[in-house]
């Protein structure tokens, strides 16, 4: 009986230590469990029109082209997991008018990567197309210019910084969103199962 009662009381501190150590995550992202399949594909030309009453969200993963970083990261809004990206690439959401809020964090199984979180919040209007993007950097030093940014919004955040790779996530004028999506590839994004 007391063999018993150590067995039951060492997996359940086994157990609530376990979920001590869970990644914790901001409330504008989705659960940490969900990790996303991504692929990718050449661009076919402008981005679709924003639908009737509805503005378009644009997310964007930039890379550098290096053997050593060949990342997915995934972008969440109002709490749930919306899609991925991988390597220089992009995915378009309809959203809703109002008040929205973003999250990005690295797919990863290493514990250092997936404390990298970004956030941002926007108030979208109906017929209009925001830029957002996660731009990967190699190396443990801050860059020395962390360029773009949307107009009237906060400058990007650099996420991860001391770690061989971070990135910076943020949002881009039209005019840069517009450049990025021309050089980046499509990527299409579904739930592992």
């Amino acid at each position: 009986m007391r063999f018993r009662t150590a067995v039951l009381i060492l997996a359940i501190s086994v157990l609530g230590a376990a979920h001590l150590k869970a990644t914790v995550l901001p409330d504008a992202c989705g659960d940490d469990k969900v990790k996303f399949e991504v692929t990718t594909q050449k661009a076919q030309g402008p981005l679709p029109a924003v639908d009737e009453g509805m503005a378009q969200v644009v997310f964007i993963e930039t890379s550098p082209h290096s053997v050593f970083i060949k990342s997915t990261i995934r972008f969440g809004m109002d709490g749930k997991w919306i899609g991925a990206n991988r390597v220089n690439s992009y995915f378009v959401l309809s959203v809703t008018p109002g008040e929205h809020h973003l999250c990005v964090n690295w797919q990863s199984s290493i514990k250092v990567a997936k404390k990298a979180v970004g956030m941002a919040a926007f108030t979208a209007e109906a017929g209009k197309v925001y830029y957002y993007e996660a731009r990967i950097i190699e190396g443990t030093a801050p860059p020395t210019a962390v360029g773009g940014g949307a107009p009237g919004q906060p400058p990007p955040t650099i996420i991860g910084g001391g770690t061989p790779a971070q990135f910076i996530f943020g949002a881009l004028s039209e005019d840069e969103g517009k450049y990025r999506i021309k050089i980046s590839e499509v990527s299409t994004s579904k739930p592992k199962i």
